[in-house]
């Protein structure tokens, strides 16, 4: 059977706005903090203790973390990330109403794949992915194969969606359909061909 494997940032939920709460905390301005909370994104993905991260972040603007304040940052950035997309929720109800099998591939920390596991959205999904917890990331090769791995199928078997194009393309690298995600009402059509494709 076919796999849609689905993102989770900017696909399932909405971008955060946590951003200026998190700069505010720290007595920053959100010009000043929130650059270094991309740019050091990455290393947290993929598998960065929480406290290293916010210390990496904060050294942008001179604020020393410690445990409380790693906690307290990380809260904000986790429930930044949980408001979901409306249209994209029912849309993964209708897929699992056909009997589609869904998986998440998502770059995020492992602190805040433990909070995404209990959200209601997450029982339409027979997989969950979090690059935190492999210690891998998108775009990498190595990820959609421990996906692979994890589905028990080919690259073949998988229609992927991201918001990011790079995503998108190292999925399509290994062999994988992949789209990018503008809409739930954009791709409705696609992934419910592909899903009911024998």
């Amino acid at each position: 059977m076919n796999w849609l494997v689905f993102d989770y940032g900017g696909v399932i939920s909405r971008h955060t706005q946590a951003i200026p709460a998190m700069a505010a905390r720290v007595g920053a301005e959100v010009t000043a903090f929130e650059p270094g909370y991309w740019s050091e994104r990455d290393v947290y993905d993929r598998g960065c203790p929480d406290i290293d991260y916010w210390r990496a972040v904060c050294a942008h603007v001179g604020v020393d973390v410690d445990e409380q304040l790693s906690e307290e940052l990380t809260r904000l950035d986790i429930e930044g990330w949980l408001p979901t997309d409306d249209n994209t929720v029912k849309l993964l109800g209708r897929l699992t109403g056909m009997g589609a099998r869904l998986a998440l591939l998502s770059n995020a920390p492992s602190s805040f794949g433990r909070v995404a596991e209990r959200q209601p959205w997450a029982e339409h999904f027979t997989h969950l992915v979090f690059s935190g917890d492999l210690s891998l990331a998108k775009p990498d090769a190595e990820i959609y194969a421990a996906l692979f791995g994890k589905l028990g199928a080919r690259a073949a078997d998988c229609l992927f969606v991201d918001d990011r194009q790079a995503n998108v393309d190292g999925a399509l690298a290994v062999g994988m359909s992949a789209h990018l995600w503008t809409s739930a009402d954009d791709l409705a059509d696609t992934l419910i061909r592909f899903a009911t494709c024998s």
